[in-house]
């Protein structure tokens, strides 16, 4: 089979999803011939809202060639989420295994028979402050080193106008009405990393060459140059933790100094209440 087929449950969520989407969203939609039109391939694409699959999927599905997410398997168990997910053919990714080329046998599958398997690299929304994909899992370079499948760079940007990433309240702010840019590159070449071993330096440095040609769309799709480098958000909490530790360290040095009749200094936090949600968050993803 050189291609999947649209099929009844793919065209059932775009007949609920694709009105509202028409009518909410303006489309700026690019480098749709860069999408392979028949055999297996993958897409990489960055996320910064909670809307991106949508917004993505609606893209995709115009190219006709549909999208299979890779999903937590939860969200297979639980009511009409479930049912569409199971019957659009989505791929469960069951995080409780230790091998991950096993947690991705289902994509190599797809992609062997013809199909197209999506991957956000990053595995969550991106923490970068401005925005900019950060630093990517290895999922994606392990599973098109399997296959050698061509694996084709996405950038999205918009969505996250309508939705930001981490707001305090997941409220969307249609008006004035955004436009949702979607645009695909020419495939990855990943041709150097073919026949070496799959170790973790190999896979890091194939995962880093998808995520540059991500961050190179994405600039083109923003229209501004992109950071030198990706944002590392584990370093990050590592410096935010430093930070903290300094901090209670001075406070409780500060305390020891003070004569019984001083009152105690007002301390500012070391991370703000964004930052901590957003380093709770990636506790918890880094867990999974």
């Amino acid at each position: 089979m050189s291609r999947r087929r649209i099929g009844f449950w793919y065209r059932l969520a775009a007949v609920i999803c694709k009105p509202p989407l028409l009518v909410l969203f303006k489309r700026d939609w690019r480098g749709m011939d860069h999408i392979p039109a028949d055999g297996g391939f993958i897409t990489a694409v960055n996320h910064n809202s909670y809307l991106d699959p949508l917004s993505y999927a609606h893209y995709q599905y115009n190219t006709g060639r549909v999208p299979r997410f890779l999903a937590k398997a939860g969200l297979f168990r639980s009511g009409f989420v479930g049912l569409m997910m199971r019957g659009t053919g989505q791929i469960p990714v069951y995080r409780e295994t230790t091998d991950a080329a096993n947690a991705f046998r289902a994509a190599v599958t797809a992609i062997d028979k013809g199909e197209c398997v999506a991957f956000y690299p990053e595995g969550t929304l991106t923490r970068d402050p401005e925005l900019w994909p950060m630093q990517g899992k290895t999922g994606a370079a392990r599973v098109a080193l399997l296959t050698k499948a061509p694996v084709i760079p996405v950038a999205q940007w918009g969505a996250n106008d309508a939705m930001p990433p981490y707001a305090k309240e997941k409220k969307l702010r249609l008006f004035p009405r955004k436009t949702l840019r979607v645009q695909a590159g020419p495939p990855v070449d990943l041709s150097a990393f073919y026949d070496r071993e799959p170790t973790a330096e190999v896979l890091r440095a194939a995962t880093d060459v998808i995520m540059a040609a991500i961050t190179e769309q994405l600039a083109v799709v923003r229209g501004e140059p992109a950071p030198a480098e990706p944002y590392d958000w584990r370093k990050a909490i590592a410096r935010e933790r430093r930070a903290a530790r300094e901090a209670a360290k001075a406070t409780q040095g500060a305390g020891a100094d003070r004569t019984p009749a001083e009152p105690a200094a007002a301390t500012e936090p070391a991370v703000g209440p964004q930052q901590a949600r957003s380093t709770q968050q990636a506790q918890e993803d880094e867990s999974k």
